[in-house]
């Protein structure tokens, strides 16, 4: 164990900002029936033992509403960082990631973002929202909340959204430049978002936007290691458990999980 801040799971059961599925509110529930199977143990690939007496810790789940989610996560984000723990997130969609960065940028700035995911969620505005699942990164960007955000497995990438990274200056790793590990190095605070569909269908069917040619489960744990730099927070999103089959999905996510909790703790 290190003198870091505890990793604290926080669950976010909120899907409202859907686009085309709503069931990852669910999703915090499953991934920790998921982690807490016996068919598995505690430890990490990387040597943790989160079945260890303080490894991480749990602050339950906050109480969602659609009209003042963004105000009510990032008040919970912040009530973590303020006891000096790591927040954790269990979405939810992925909208929960910028209320989350914005309460993790006020105490640690310079942030570096390194996000997973099939699609960039860099639209200014999606079906008449702004604070749609794919508009996250673009209200991060423009709020100055984060230094460099450096996007892995992307694969549905529009017009629109590259002129949007070029604006924004974002490092964009499509899924045909993999491995990419030697981009994986930050100077500063990284926060990590996982959006469970940068994974390919095959290994991960319980997603809304079920995006072929992804990343395998090996191919992402990879990354995760190759992270380097403090990680100060991080969010599992987009797991919608009524798209699962037999459980295989809650599985995939509590092991990535596992792999995100033993990389904030080795450091």
């Amino acid at each position: 164990m290190t003198g870091r801040a505890v990793p604290t799971l926080l669950g976010i059961p909120f899907d409202a900002q859907s686009s085309y599925l709503r069931g990852a509110a669910e999703a915090p529930t499953k991934i920790r029936e998921a982690l807490a199977c016996d068919a598995s143990n505690h430890w990490t690939e990387t040597g943790v033992d989160l079945g260890a007496d303080g490894a991480y810790e749990d602050g339950g789940d906050l109480e969602c509403f659609e009209k003042d989610a963004v105000t009510v996560i990032e008040h919970g984000v912040d009530e973590i960082i303020r006891q000096g723990k790591r927040p954790v997130c269990l979405g939810g969609d992925h909208s929960i990631t910028y209320p989350i960065v914005k309460a993790v940028a006020r105490k640690y700035s310079g942030l570096t973002i390194v996000h997973f995911d099939a699609h960039p969620d860099l639209y200014d505005e999606f079906e008449g929202s702004r604070l749609s699942h794919a508009c996250p990164f673009a209200r991060i960007m423009e709020a100055g909340l984060a230094k460099r955000l450096v996007q892995v497995g992307i694969r549905t990438i529009n017009r629109h959204q590259r002129e949007q990274a070029q604006k924004f200056g974002v490092e964009i790793i499509e899924i045909r430049a993999i491995p990419a590990y030697d981009k994986l190095k930050a100077a500063g605070p990284v926060y990590i978002t996982f959006d469970m569909d940068v994974l390919d269908p095959a290994f991960a069917p319980g997603i809304s936007h079920r995006e072929p040619g992804g990343m395998s489960v090996r191919e992402a744990i990879a990354h995760l290691h190759a992270i380097e730099g403090e990680i100060v927070g991080a969010d599992l999103v987009e797991f919608n458990p009524v798209r699962d089959v037999d459980g295989l999905t809650a599985t995939v996510a509590a092991k990535i999980l596992k792999e995100i909790l033993g990389k904030m703790i080795t450091g």
